[in-house]
């Protein structure tokens, strides 16, 4: 894990959640395996609540391929979510169609940022993750 995301974590978990370079942005810390390595990873996440999904969004800052931590979820849909003080498990799928499309014009919206990144992406559609609550 890079510095940076540890850094991202343990504010995270000081502050119940809320890091201040994201402001008031929803932050989760997805717990999550290794596609090829089995290995278990903690990502740090801007999110968005929708009732009792939360949504993410594998932006890769408009980089041209996905993250790492999105290939993980596909691969592995089972994982351990901390969104402020609490911790849930969730079963993670990717949105398609109408859903995607109304999560994500959403998410450009708010945070504008985001609009910015899918410019940069290029032909790449930036997928949007729905966390679900597990069974």
């Amino acid at each position: 894990m890079s510095d940076w995301n540890q850094q991202v974590i343990d504010e995270f978990r000081a502050n119940a959640g809320k890091v201040a370079q994201f402001g008031d942005a929803d932050m989760v810390i997805v717990h999550h395996t290794g596609a090829k390595s089995g290995v278990a990873r903690q990502t740090p996440l801007v999110a968005r609540v929708d009732g009792d999904d939360v949504i993410i969004f594998a932006s890769k800052a408009g980089a041209p391929t996905h993250p790492d931590w999105f290939h993980n979820l596909v691969a592995n849909p089972s994982v351990r979510l901390e969104i402020g003080t609490e911790t849930r498990d969730v079963v993670a799928r990717v949105a398609e169609g109408d859903e995607r499309d109304r999560l994500w014009e959403r998410q450009k919206q708010e945070m504008p940022g985001f609009a910015e990144y899918e410019k940069t992406a290029g032909a790449r559609q930036i997928p949007v993750v729905v966390l679900e609550p597990a069974s």
